[in-house]
This record gives C-alpha cells, sequence and structure tokens, in this order.
C-alpha cells in the first residue's frame, strides 16, 4: 500500500497520511486534492511512504494528484521546512502562504504561457477597425509592433482575455511557442570610481554562498551595482530573485528593469496582482523561463530551479517582516534560501538594520560600503534643525521652512513637506469636557478626514460621521488637535495660492487611480505633501527642498527600535532632497535640536549613529545581542487571552538561566478590531537554546485548553 504524507493548510503541526496507489516518489512536491472531514483541501505530497501510524480503517483515499504543474523542487521543499521550523508555524501553513492562491485551490491551472503575432489579416482588420472600438484596436496596434507574450498583454491592459480569443477565431492573430529569452544588459550611466571598487568586491565570489551588505548614502547608486550584478548572473545562465519592500514600489521599478534589460523574462509577484496573472509569472520562474523575479515578501518563496543571485533593496525595511499567519521575515528567508543552493545575497541599504550593521561591521556579513553621491555635482543635503521653542509654528509649519518654501517657489524649483499621518487630524476632542473620540473596536483614536466628513480608525478601517456635539456634555463645539497631510495641504493653499500642490498618501492613492498616476503629477508639482510613500526610492529632478514635521514623535517610543526607525525615515526623506544637480536642503522642525540622533543625521553619521544605540543595546541587553520571540494570546475577552498566557508559561520547559520568560502583558495597541491582545516575551542570549526551548514549548502549547483564544508565536519580533 502506498501511503501519501501531505501539507495540508490547517492549524495542527502535522502532515497527514492517504492512500493512493497510483502514486510514486516522483510525487513528492505535486499538489493533491484530499477530503478532510466533510471538506476537500489542496496540499502538497511531501513524502511518500509504505505503511503509517494511522490505522487503515480509518485511511483515506486521494481524489486527485494534480500534476498539471511540475513538483516543487527539493530546495523548495527544504525552504518551507526551514520557514516552518525556524517560525514554528505548521508546515501546510506555511506552504499555503508560499504558493499563489490559484494553486492552493483545484481550479484549472493557466497553460504554458504563449507568444501571439498579429496575421497579414490582422493587419487589415487593424486598418478598419474603427476609433471606437478602442481595446481592440489597443490590442491589435501592440501585435503590429511585434510579437508579445501573455504577461505583456496582461501588463499592458489593452484588451481582456476575450478579446484575444476573438482575435485568434477571427485568424487576426496566432499563437506560438514562446522564443527563449536573450537578456542583454544596457549600460545607461558611467560608473564611478567608488562604484567600479564596490562591484570589483562583490563580483569577486559571486558563484557561492555569501551575504554583503552594500551600505551607501542615499544617491550613492546601489541600484546601479546590483544592475550590473544581475547582468553578470545572467550572462551565467544563473537567475535572480529582487525583493523590495513596497507594492507601490514595484512597476516603476519593473519599468526600469525592461529597459536595462531588454529580451529578459522579467515577471513580477505581488499580493496585488490578479490572480492569474500572478500564476503565470509564477509557472514562468517554476519553469526556468523566468530570467528575473521582482516583488515583495511574497516572492522569496517563488520556484527558481537556477537561482544565483538574491537581492533585498531597502533591507532594513519592516514591510519585510509578515505580520499575520506565519510571522516570517523575508529578508531572513531570503538568506537562508542562498544558502540551500549556494546563491549569493546582497542586501542593500542607505540605513541599514543594526542587525545587518553589526553582522557586516563584525565580519559575519562583507561589509560594501558608497560615501558619495553617484552625480558629481548632487552633494548630500544641508540639513538644517529648527527649534520650535525659538521659531513657534504657525498651523504646524514654522516661519523658516515657511519662508524657504517661498523661496524654491521664485527659483521654480520643487520642495517637499513631509509628515507621516494621512487624514486631516488624528484627534477629535471637547475642550469643555475632555471627550475624545476613540474607535470603539480598538485602543486607539478615530482620526478626522474632512473632505469626507468622516472619522476612520486607521488600524480596523471603522468609518463613522463626525458627530454634531459632544455625546457627554452636549457641547457642539468640538476640536481637532494635532495635524495630518490633509490639514496641511489645505494650511499651504492659503500661503501659496499661486503654487501647484500634491498631497501623495494612500487616501491621495485611492482617489486618483493608483500611485503611478499620482507620480506623474507629482513631477510638475511645486510642493508634494507626504507620507512614508514619497520616502523611499523616488527621484524627482527639481525637488531641492525637504520639510519635516513632527519628527519628535519617534523619539519617546517605548518600542526600544524606534530611534533606529526615526533615523531611516528621516535620512529616506533627506535623500530625496538634491539628487541632481541642484543643491539640496532638509529643514526638520524638532524640540529637541540637541538630541544625539538629529546630530548624527545633520553629519550624516549613520554608522556613528548605529555604534552609539549598538553600545546602549549591548548594555541593555536588547538584539542584536540577544535573541527574541512572543507568544502571543487573542481573545474577546482579556481576561481569557492573560489565563491562556499564564497556563501556557506553566507549561514551559525547564529553562535553567538561558531563557528569560517575562510576565504577561498587554500588547501596545491592546485591543485591536474588537480583539483584546496580550503577550509574553522571551529572551536569550543563544540562539540554538531558544528555539530548542520554543520547539518543545510549542509542542506543548497544541494541547494547553485554548477556548476563545487564538494564539501564535512571533520569532524575532518587531514589534510589541
Amino acid at each position: 500500500m502506498t501511503i501519501l504524507r501531505v501539507a495540508l493548510d490547517v492549524p495542527l503541526p502535522t502532515l497527514f497520511d492517504y492512500r493512493a496507489e497510483a502514486a510514486t516518489r516522483a510525487d513528492i512536491g505535486c499538489r493533491v486534492l484530499v477530503p478532510f472531514g466533510k471538506k476537500r483541501l489542496v496540499g502538497v505530497i511531501w513524502d511518500v511512504a509504505t505503511k503509517s501510524e494511522v490505522a487503515d480503517s480509518r485511511l483515506r483515499s486521494v481524489e486527485k494528484i494534480l500534476r498539471e504543474v511540475a513538483p516543487l523542487p527539493p530546495e523548495w521543499l527544504a525552504l518551507a521546512e526551514f520557514c516552518s521550523g525556524y517560525y514554528h508555524g505548521p508546515l501546510g501553513e506555511v506552504v499555503a502562504a508560499a504558493l499563489p492562491p490559484r494553486l492552493r485551490t483545484a481550479k484549472t491551472v493557466p497553460l504554458a504561457p504563449r507568444d501571439y503575432v498579429l496575421t497579414p489579416i490582422g493587419r487589415e482588420a487593424l486598418a478598419a477597425t474603427p476609433s471606437r472600438h478602442r481595446r481592440l484596436r489597443a490590442l491589435l496596434e501592440q501585435l503590429a509592433r511585434g510579437r508579445a507574450s501573455d504577461s505583456e498583454l496582461d501588463a499592458q491592459r489593452t484588451g481582456s482575455r476575450n478579446l484575444l480569443r476573438h482575435g485568434i477565431e477571427k485568424g487576426w492573430i496566432v499563437s506560438m511557442e514562446p522564443e527563449r529569452s536573450e537578456p542583454r544588459f544596457v549600460h545607461a550611466h558611467e560608473l564611478t570610481s567608488e562604484q567600479e571598487q564596490a562591484i570589483g568586491a562583490l563580483r569577486s565570489e559571486l558563484e557561492k554562498f555569501r551575504v554583503s551588505l552594500l551600505f551607501g548614502v542615499t544617491g550613492s547608486g546601489k541600484t546601479e551595482i546590483y544592475l550590473q550584478l544581475i547582468a553578470e548572473v545572467l550572462a551565467r545562465g544563473k537567475q535572480v530573485l529582487i525583493l523590495v519592500p513596497e507594492i507601490a514600489l514595484t512597476p516603476a521599478l519593473e519599468g526600469a528593469f525592461r529597459d536595462r534589460f531588454p529580451g529578459a523574462c522579467i515577471v513580477t509577484q505581488t499580493s496585488a496582482m490578479a490572480e492569474l496573472e500572478r500564476v503565470r509569472g509564477w509557472l514562468l520562474a517554476h519553469g526556468g523561463r523566468a530570467d528575473i523575479v521582482l516583488g515583495t515578501r511574497l516572492a522569496v518563496f517563488t520556484p527558481l530551479p537556477r537561482l544565483g543571485l538574491v537581492v533585498v533593496d531597502e533591507e532594513q525595511d519592516a514591510s519585510f517582516k509578515q505580520r499575520e499567519g506565519v510571522r516570517y521575515s523575508a529578508r531572513d528567508l531570503a538568506i537562508a534560501r542562498a544558502r540551500i543552493v549556494g546563491a549569493s545575497v546582497v542586501l542593500c541599504s542607505a540605513t541599514p538594520s543594526l542587525e545587518s550593521f553589526h553582522r557586516a561591521t563584525s565580519g559575519k556579513y562583507e561589509l560594501v560600503a558608497l560615501t558619495r553621491r553617484a552625480i558629481d555635482r548632487a552633494a548630500l543635503p544641508a540639513i538644517r534643525l529648527i527649534d520650535t521653542r525659538v521659531h513657534p509654528s504657525q498651523e504646524g509649519i514654522v516661519p523658516p521652512l515657511l519662508e524657504a518654501l517661498a523661496a524654491r517657489l521664485a527659483r521654480g524649483e520643487q520642495s517637499l513637506v513631509f509628515l507621516n499621518r494621512r487624514g486631516y487630524a488624528p484627534t477629535l476632542a471637547c475642550p469643555a469636557c475632555g471627550w475624545v473620540k476613540g474607535c470603539r473596536r480598538c485602543s486607539a483614536n478615530m482620526v478626522v478626514h474632512l473632505a469626507a466628513r468622516r472619522l476612520r480608525c486607521h488600524h480596523c478601517g471603522l468609518a463613522e460621521g463626525i458627530p454634531r456635539a459632544c455625546p457627554e456634555c452636549g457641547n457642539p463645539d468640538l476640536q481637532v488637535f494635532g495635524r495630518g497631510t490633509q490639514r496641511i495641504e489645505l494650511l499651504l493653499g492659503e500661503k501659496f495660492p499661486q503654487a501647484r500642490i500634491l498631497r501623495v498618501d494612500s487616501d491621495a492613492v485611492r482617489a486618483r487611480n493608483g500611485l503611478e498616476d499620482l507620480l506623474e503629477r507629482a513631477a510638475h508639482a511645486d510642493i508634494l505633501v507626504g507620507t512614508q510613500i514619497l520616502a523611499k526610492g523616488h527621484h524627482f529632478e527639481r525637488l531641492t527642498l525637504a520639510g519635516v514635521l513632527n519628527a519628535d514623535s519617534g523619539l519617546f517610543s517605548s518600542d526600544y527600535r524606534a530611534g533606529e526607525r526615526t533615523f531611516a525615515q528621516l535620512q529616506q526623506v533627506a535623500g530625496r532632497a538634491g539628487r541632481a544637480n541642484l543643491p539640496g536642503e532638509v529643514l526638520i522642525q524638532t524640540r529637541y535640536p540637541e538630541h544625539p540622533l538629529y546630530q548624527s543625521l545633520v553629519r550624516h553619521d549613520y554608522a556613528g549613529f548605529a555604534k552609539s544605540v549598538l553600545a546602549e543595546r549591548r548594555e541593555a541587553g536588547f538584539p542584536p545581542f540577544v535573541f527574541e520571540a512572543a507568544l502571543r494570546a487573542e481573545s474577546r475577552d482579556e481576561s481569557r487571552a492573560r489565563r491562556f498566557l499564564r497556563a501556557a508559561i506553566g507549561r514551559a520547559p525547564q529553562r535553567g538561566g538561558a531563557i528569560t520568560v517575562f510576565d504577561p502583558a498587554p500588547m501596545s495597541l491592546a485591543r485591536l478590531a474588537g480583539v483584546e491582545r496580550a503577550q509574553v516575551l522571551l529572551q536569550s542570549r543563544s540562539r540554538p537554546r531558544l528555539q530548542a526551548f520554543l520547539r518543545e514549548w510549542s509542542d506543548s502549547l497544541y494541547r494547553t485548553p485554548a477556548h476563545g483564544v487564538r494564539w501564535h508565536l512571533d520569532v524575532d519580533p518587531i514589534e510589541f
């Protein structure tokens, strides 16, 4: 009897046995449809055995082995096992998170990608097609310029699949096997001597596993360096994986890659993609046809049989950490994946995470530094600290910043006003009785969105109308406190009525048909008002001034990583100014200009700042000098969550002095979407000992009564 051991998307740390008479070991890695209770689930075959610990009478048969997709390769299975073992999540949940949604079901998988060309009859049809048939004309015009692939037609959105089928039926279009890609590299920039030295250092051992930290100031040409490395890896017949932190950055970066690598097969993998588009790209990578895979954290699981290089851009970004399901770090998994297959890893950042910086400066990673901007006349911007005790703000903006904005307007230059808080104001309150409008589902205040006349919770999405009067005392004169990007946009419109002002935040992105359209308009604006969306990876030729509001909010957080994140964010904002030939200036409003963080920022001295904070972390006992994990419990009833955590501590294995287990405590956002959240923090100076403890503890946690409680382990947590 042949037994299949199957990984299924259920919250249990085990494989499930099924009978399958026609299966062989060649089916390991294939998807399989099986009965599970009253449901039918798609899982992945993990092993093939001849006997099972489950009684024959209880064994059920598989319904179908889904062989239309080639089996997942052994290195992919090894990565999933590592992720499950290190982050202590059920293997089936890891596998489900790693596969595109289409492959988690038994739905038909798209056929292998095809190329399409226009026939002579199709050219006649194009000439005869009236202009009112815009989508059909767009499709035929694209094919008239040359053959196009499935992914290229999807990317251009020139027409639906129905139009393509219609064209094939009419004989206007024919499909054919895709040509093998022949990647070429377009040299677009002359390298500086510093860039050439960096490429030489990174190129020296590209054929084996090695982790390098490319640490360079903003505008130093880090992207150009890894483009050159990619060209070399592609020339050797290998594939490349590039991870970026934000979905918003992917389209622009994809366009840049297509310009620099004509002929290459480039696919993207993000959660924002349509289901069929994503699975087609995944299949191209899995089949070895994709040369470059570009994506967000989920792309780390894309199968690449010839992987030669992994690039993690903005490696310090918190977006690489998964916040739901299995809490993995895509950056750390990328390193683990490269180790499995013997590929090189390049981590890129102007402000690397302290963990990566410490590993690089202690010799565990190779450190490659860039200290100058790539454009000769593009010096680093001058950073000035405006003391708000000396220069009181006028509705949130100090006079020196208003004067600097006016000067840029007079010169025809562009400015950025950065405030990482969207909406009109963060608080609505009653000055008579002190009532503050909080979210009834979260332990947070509702944010005022004045244009929509709505209050919104930025944590759970709850929206309500703005009350006419205080519900506590009846006072009709409610007031808003604080400022968001919408309020600053209105204020600047009053101060500079002649200026073209554009707000760029997630609210504006939703209202204006996506970020790409907004960024096109941003190039022509006089003043940009934006959140962190604008701080990463964008290049505006005329932008010479960046003003930062409310920078002090990151100085006094209970999170020990707050200073590190604040420095990184401010450095990124500063990096937008003066990237071309015009000198840049950054004005930061603060009540604490003498703060060491700001003083390091003025000197553009991230290395000095990092060494200082690392010394504090070593003394205080924080990462990277200790290793952390957290057990989290969520329940509608706060007492149930705490009771579960206390019971879990009671079941914890003996730990001696190697593991510190702290008492249960509420999370910083204790209630989210109506759910109470609490946690137990664990620390150890030994990663292997912490992992051994978690393995034993995790087994007992599944046996701990958890009525009305959901729990999970978070290894290397970044939020508390």
